[in-house]
């Protein structure tokens, strides 16, 4: 059997499978390569087996945040005082 399909040649049916499975293929491939480009840009931070964590804010950074809010109004002057005090208590 040489030829498929009526007539001796590929009907249009057979051109749209091989039109959809190239386009399955292309799309694959470039899933693919995105996913390894996308991968490579991300490094893992350091987790606790292979040291120690990323550092929280720092006493000095959680102040300016707290002043920040302060000012903006998001927060009393009593709040603000008394987290300020926390902030300096060990």
């Amino acid at each position: 059997m040489m030829w498929w399909g009526p007539g001796g040649g590929w009907g249009w049916g057979d051109w749209l499978a091989m039109a959809l499975m190239m386009l399955a293929f292309w799309g694959l491939i470039a899933a693919v390569v995105f996913a390894v480009i996308r991968s490579a840009g991300h490094s893992p931070g350091p987790t606790h087996a292979n040291g120690p964590p990323p550092p929280g804010p720092g006493g000095d950074q959680a102040r300016r945040i707290l002043d920040e809010r302060f000012a903006r109004g998001d927060i009393d002057a009593e709040e603000y005082r008394s987290r300020r005090e926390l902030l300096r208590s060990p």
